[in-house]
Parts: C-alpha cells; structure tokens; sequence
C-alpha cells in the first residue's frame, strides 16, 4: 500500500485574485493500481470545484476562486496499490516481435495521432539519431531487428548517455534542443524517447504521476525523480498494449510507477495550471513537496522551488 502526498504553495507578494485551476493528481484504476481513497483539500477554499475526464480519460480536476489571496495551497493525499510488473519481457504478437511491423487496420484509426510526429526535425537529426537503434543487435540474425530489445536500447542510450537536470521551471524542451543538449528532466528525456519512437513508425504517449523507490525508505533518495513528480512514455506493442518504458530511469514494465495522467503531449498532462490576475512582480514563486510513505513505514521527501510564474 502506497500513500502519496502532493503538495503545492504559490505565493505572492500581496493579495491577487486567483482565476481558474486545472488539476491532474487523481490516478485512473485499473488492473495493475488500485485506488482506495483521495482527498483534495485547497486553501483559501475554492469556490466552486467540478471534475470531469478529458478525452484521453483522465481525471480532471476545475477549481474557481472568487477571493484574493496571497499565498494558495493545493494538497493532494492519494492510498494506493500498485501492482508492479516484474518481468520484463511481454507477450508481443509474433507479427510485432520484429521491426519492422505494421499496425492492424483496426488499431491505426485509434493510434494515428500518437504516431504522428508533433516536432520539427528539419536537419534530420532526431531521424538519424532514431535510426541507430533499428539495426540488428550484436549476435542476431543479419537484417533482424527484435523491436523489444531495440526499444530497451534506446532507452538506455537517454539513461546512460545523457545528463539528467532538475528543471522545476514550467515546459519542455524540443527534442532536438535535448538531443543537442546532452541533458534534460525526465519530461526532456520523455518526450524525446516519444519523438524517437514516432519517427520509427511507432505509437507512444507521454505518462506523468508519481515514482516510488524502496531505496528511500531509508532517507536517501539515489533515483532521479524518485519520491517526485515524474514523467516516462508509453508505447504500444501489439499482444502487451501499452507497455511503459522510463528513459530516466532505464525502467520497463511500470515498477515503481505511480500512472496519473496519459495523454499524446506533455502539455496536456501538466499536474497543475491556473490563472491569476495582478503584476509580474507580485509572483514570488512555487513550492512543490512530494511525499510517499510504504505501508506506514517511512517516507520520502521531495522538495522544489521555482521563481518562474
């Protein structure tokens, strides 16, 4: 049982009225997580709270503010289980467990926009990176490409071969300028396995919500993102569906995800937006805690900090 509490805090240098908040902190049921409770407490209280799925499904949260204020605090608490999956390996149909493949006409219809390439790469350079990754592994058959392996491969080329950064500022960078870079946030690193993965012919879908890592039950937080918000993508392989691959992290399967929100862009899976009217100046910045607790025992602890409105 997993316990999870997100907290965020804006603050101002003097009362402004607040308009309207959008918030995606409640997790979706389903076979491998199961919710059993969720709270969400808002101070000063909102005026009036709705929720409601968006089109990919998500639980959405609108909340409208009627009073000024100069500090607003959202605190989400979510108790879970999350049945991970250990094996790695997925039962993908013998038609797909090859690349090249094609999807069935019955799922291109459902799966097209998230083919889509949604990023200009004029130099060609996300393609050619891509590319690298759809040859034959060491040992296999010539001109054979296994597609679980390849995609594991390029997983751990962002992993091992790129500088993880905390950015607490709001967007995501192109995946090109990440490609360029050599760094990036997990979003960074998400949305360019997604690119990546588009431009091979192969669906993907951004994931946000939550990691967890038994290694800081005893204080010490050795896994980026790990008792934080996080982001990783999702792909989908005919036979296993959507299976869920962490760039970050070099993770496969979902162990120790927390899913909150899918959806065909990182914008449209953003935690939390709003509105508020007053000065640039009157910002003084966000604060953002994540805390996730096992079975009672012992928590871990994110902190984060952004000046950016």
């Amino acid at each position: 049982m997993l316990t999870i509490r997100h907290i965020t805090i804006f603050r101002y240098a003097r009362p402004v009225q607040i308009g309207r908040h959008r918030l995606m902190f409640r997790p979706r049921d389903s076979h491998d997580l199961r919710l059993f409770g969720a709270t969400l407490t808002i101070s000063p209280p909102a005026a009036s709270i709705r929720w409601l799925h968006d089109v990919f499904g998500n639980s959405v949260t609108i909340a409208e503010f009627s009073a000024e204020t100069a500090e607003l605090r959202f605190q989400s608490d979510i108790t879970l289980e999350h049945y991970a999956l250990d094996a790695p390996y997925f039962p993908i149909e013998d038609y797909a467990r090859t690349y090249p493949f094609s999807y069935s006409n019955d799922e291109i219809p459902d799966l097209a926009r998230m083919i889509e390439r949604h990023y200009p790469d004029p130099e060609h350079k996300l393609d050619n990176w891509a590319k690298q990754f759809a040859t034959p592994e060491p040992g296999a058959t010539p001109s054979l490409v296994h597609t679980q392996p390849m995609l594991e491969r390029m997983m751990l080329a962002i992993k091992n071969g790129f500088a993880y950064e905390f950015r607490a500022a709001e967007g995501t960078q192109t995946p090109v300028e990440t490609l360029e870079r050599g760094a990036g946030s997990c979003r960074d690193f998400a949305l360019l396995m997604i690119e990546a993965v588009r431009s091979l012919g192969l669906a993907a879908r951004f994931v946000s919500g939550y990691q967890y890592d038994p290694a800081i039950d005893n204080g010490i937080i050795e896994t980026p993102a790990a008792g934080a918000t996080h982001a990783w993508v999702q792909i989908y392989l005919p036979g296993a569906g959507w299976v869920e691959f962490d760039p970050t992290n070099a993770i496969v399967g979902g162990k120790n995800l927390i899913r909150v929100a899918v959806a065909r862009d990182p914008r449209q899976a953003l935690p939390l937006v709003g509105e508020w009217t007053g000065t640039a100046g009157d910002y003084l910045g966000m604060e953002v805690s994540v805390m996730v607790t096992l079975n009672g025992g012992q928590s871990a602890a994110a902190e984060q900090t952004s000046d950016d409105p």
